[in-house]
């Protein structure tokens, strides 16, 4: 078959309906060397195609193997339906395990999404060192995948994993994907459902009241004491609810719930999204036409900056409040004066600049939990992995967040 100059035309069953040519595939030769590039030729009606498991590829492409691309051709096709996908995938399975390159782009974007996602990856090429391109549809997000059974590996496997720049051009298409499906949801045409959002309300609201709550009753006693330590050495103890309630009010009440938050909810939004992505839940949400931002992402976004200023304000107040004890055991501070320069210190600059920070956090750990969760791998190290990240990420991006906004609102004298 080394030879072939011709190409082989096969007349295929499909349904009768309206005056249509009849299916035809052909394979053709499109290089001048054996094996070189090959072109697979669909022309007539398609439509209710039943697959024949006789028709197989022409031995020359089917031995080339990675020195071989094929070109599906679809330019003649005069009618087809949702039955050409799994028509065609017998066809192109043995050639993607074989390692044919197969260039896929003339299909329509739902036929070729659909075989991306049920044919087989190509087994690794020895001493290849190409692209990311050449790889039969290689996935950035599944440089993780644990392919099972006795199949080969994925070729991403032997490259090294995306750096930084990579990673943050993963991270910049996250946020905009984020904005846009805000847009579409700004203009009533999103697929979010109102139930989720409660879901998520409830699960990152309601159930984070404990953790919130021990966390800045244990920071605003802290900071009582060891500021009274410290001003006790001028006699200046009245001066502890200053210095209680503008720390926690300002910085550290939306501070603590953002890191709080970031281990609860932000690793929970990665360990739940990045199983999905493993159980290829997500993939199945893409084949249905369904967006996993407007399903997944945007229900778990809205429901926390729902939240999150509650959240804040209500660890303002228990921090505040948890300062009372020691002002009043330790350093004689009547409960009285300590409540009285509490409102007087309280002004609605402070109020408002903990508000928007605490909410400026818990968007930053959704958006790092929700990223991570769906560019995870395929396995359960990956999950574990995707849920590490989310969280580092999370605190890293809070920190620098609070540096910055803060410098930033001093300098400008509020």
């Amino acid at each position: 078959m080394g030879g072939i100059a011709c190409g082989l035309a096969f007349d295929l069953p499909v349904k009768t309906g309206a005056a249509q040519p009849p299916a035809t595939l052909r394979w053709q030769p499109a290089g001048a060397g054996d094996g070189a590039g090959w072109a697979l030729r669909l022309a007539g009606d398609w439509r209710g195609f039943v697959p024949a498991a006789a028709l197989a590829a022409p031995p020359a492409l089917a031995t080339a193997g990675a020195a071989a691309e094929l070109v599906v051709d679809v330019q003649a096709l005069s009618a087809w339906d949702g039955d050409l996908a799994p028509a065609l995938w017998p066809l192109l399975a043995p050639l993607a395990r074989c390692g044919v390159r197969l260039q896929l782009d003339a299909l329509g974007a739902d036929v070729r999404t659909a075989l991306q996602l049920a044919l087989p990856a190509a087994p690794p090429r020895a001493g290849a060192s190409g692209s990311p391109s050449q790889v039969p549809f290689a996935d950035p997000a599944t440089d993780d995948s644990d392919t099972g059974g006795d199949s080969a590996p994925s070729p991403l496997l032997q490259r090294r994993r995306p750096g930084a720049w990579s990673s943050m051009r993963t991270t910049l298409a996250f946020v905009g994907e984020v904005l846009l499906a805000l847009g579409r949801l700004l203009r009533g045409r999103t697929g979010m459902r109102g139930a989720d959002l409660l879901h998520q309300a409830d699960q990152t609201g309601a159930r984070s009241l404990p953790i919130v709550t021990l966390t800045t009753a244990l920071v605003g006693l802290l900071l009582a004491y060891m500021g009274g330590a410290q001003l006790g050495r001028i006699g200046a103890q009245s001066f502890i609810a200053d210095v209680v309630t503008v720390g926690m009010v300002r910085e550290l009440a939306g501070l603590m719930t953002g890191v709080i938050l970031a281990g609860r909810v932000g690793a929970a939004f990665a360990a739940q999204l990045g199983t999905m992505q493993a159980n290829q839940e997500i993939d199945a949400l893409r084949a249905l036409g369904v967006d996993p931002i407007e399903y997944l992402v945007l229900p778990r976004l809205l429901g926390m900056l729902a939240m999150a200023p509650l959240l804040v304000a209500y660890a303002m107040l228990v921090g505040v409040l948890a300062g009372l004890p020691a002002a009043v055991a330790v350093y004689d501070v009547p409960a009285a004066e300590y409540l009285h320069k509490s409102l007087k210190a309280l002004t609605w600059t402070h109020l408002w600049i903990g508000l928007a920070k605490g909410t400026m956090y818990t968007l930053l750990l959704v958006l790092a939990g929700c990223r991570e969760g769906l560019h995870a791998g395929r396995n359960a190290q990956a999950v574990g992995e995707a849920t590490t990240r989310a969280v580092v990420k999370s605190l890293v991006w809070i920190v620098v967040a609070a540096c910055g906004s803060t410098v930033l609102l001093q300098s400008l004298g509020f």
